[in-house]
């Protein structure tokens, strides 16, 4: 009993590592993105934050305060900007504390650069996530191969077979949606409302179509073909097949909240910061007799999946994301005249407001879940 106890004590200790190493490398390259980006542009960072909540380290150094936060989620980079619900002329701030002028030094408000420079700032978050996702895409593509949509087996009695399928041949498009990865067969099966594909094919150099109707069973939906052997990709074939993998991910991110929105997926089917812990949790346990190296490539995994997930739901046009903010900066692209502070601040505030109740909402959702 005792060492199934240490077991278990340190089987959360190894989940609450990962997790926090996970989530705070999410958030500081994406964090890192809007810095560097702001920086290079000549907007004032005045915060560069790890964590939410209370304040546990941090130093100040050439205009910016670096924080880390108690709490291992989120992150924040905040910019020189004046206060919206402030009418005071700035020229006069500037007379009454010095200090006002001195912050110039290290750049200017984030209002005061060009229109270019904002988008570009705002954009760099998620881009930098995207960048993220390939380089974790490269290091399991490097170590583990890939496997492309050669079909290396059939099922017997599937639809596979009775579309004339065989071993070998190679799938390159279904419904007319390109397919690179085996993955994203499957991931078709899920996702697609149509049981009937029309699949294009290669065999033996030549291109084919054939037509099939997919198999059911209590397990799902289910075309009925294995993988075939993985790609050896420790050579030029990294970058190609690293840039199907994100873009796999990215598929699938973008199919899941399609699927969320129109309601064929269910409140549990989403995850907060605690149903990831699960995920990394039970993904460490089942890899962990199996050595290091799999556990690291599992996890990255999973890092890679949500660091293409966390670009993405930034980018949704949801006030106090970087969606949100992009939406203003194109419609004063399109209007050719700033929206005004107020109202982008206060929308920005509901935003937040609302986000704040959707995170609890999961949350609450994530722990029931743990105990049903």
């Amino acid at each position: 009993r005792f060492y199934c106890g240490k077991g278990k004590i340190m089987s959360v200790i190894w989940t609450i590592i990962a997790f926090i190493v996970i989530f705070s490398l999410l958030v500081v390259v994406h964090e890192f993105g809007h810095f560097i980006v702001a920086k290079a542009n000549g907007i004032a960072v005045t915060e560069f934050g790890v964590g939410m909540g209370p304040k546990l380290l941090g130093f100040h150094h050439k205009g910016t305060d670096y924080v880390l936060r108690a709490l291992p989620i989120g992150g924040a980079c905040v910019f020189e900007e004046e206060d919206p619900f402030d009418d005071e002329d700035d020229e006069a701030k500037k007379e009454e504390d010095p200090m006002e002028s001195s912050k110039e030094e290290y750049g200017g408000k984030f209002s005061d650069a060009t229109l270019a420079a904002r988008i570009a700032t705002t954009l760099a978050g998620p881009a930098f996530n995207i960048l993220l996702g390939f380089i974790l895409a490269m290091i399991i593509v490097g170590i583990c191969g890939e496997n492309d949509t050669r079909i290396g087996g059939i099922v017997e009695g599937s639809a596979a077979e009775s579309a004339g399928l065989m071993e070998g041949d190679r799938i390159l498009s279904i419904n007319g949606e390109r397919v690179h990865l085996f993955t994203e067969i499957l991931l078709l099966t899920l996702t697609e409302r149509t049981d009937a594909w029309e699949i294009e094919y290669v065999r033996d150099g030549k291109e084919y179509t054939a037509h099939a109707t997919l198999s059911t069973s209590e397990d799902g939906r289910y075309l009925g073909i294995y993988a075939a052997d993985k790609i050896n990709c420790a050579n030029i074939k990294i970058f190609e097949y690293s840039f199907f993998e994100v873009r796999y991910w990215l598929k699938a991110t973008f199919k899941s909240l399609g699927m969320l929105f129109t309601g064929r997926l269910t409140k549990d089917d989403v995850s907060g910061p605690v149903g990831v812990a699960q995920v990394i949790g039970s993904t460490i346990n089942q890899t962990k007799d199996y050595g290091f190296l799999v556990v690291f490539v599992n996890l990255a995994d999973i890092a890679l999946l949500l660091s293409v997930n966390l670009a993405i739901m930034n980018l949704l046009p949801f006030p106090a994301l970087d969606g949100g903010r992009l939406i203003f900066l194109l419609a004063e692209l399109i209007i050719r005249k700033k929206v005004p502070r107020k109202f982008e601040a206060v929308t920005t505030l509901i935003g937040f407001g609302a986000l704040m109740v959707i995170m609890v909402l999961v949350l609450f959702n994530d722990v029931s879940r743990f105990f049903r």
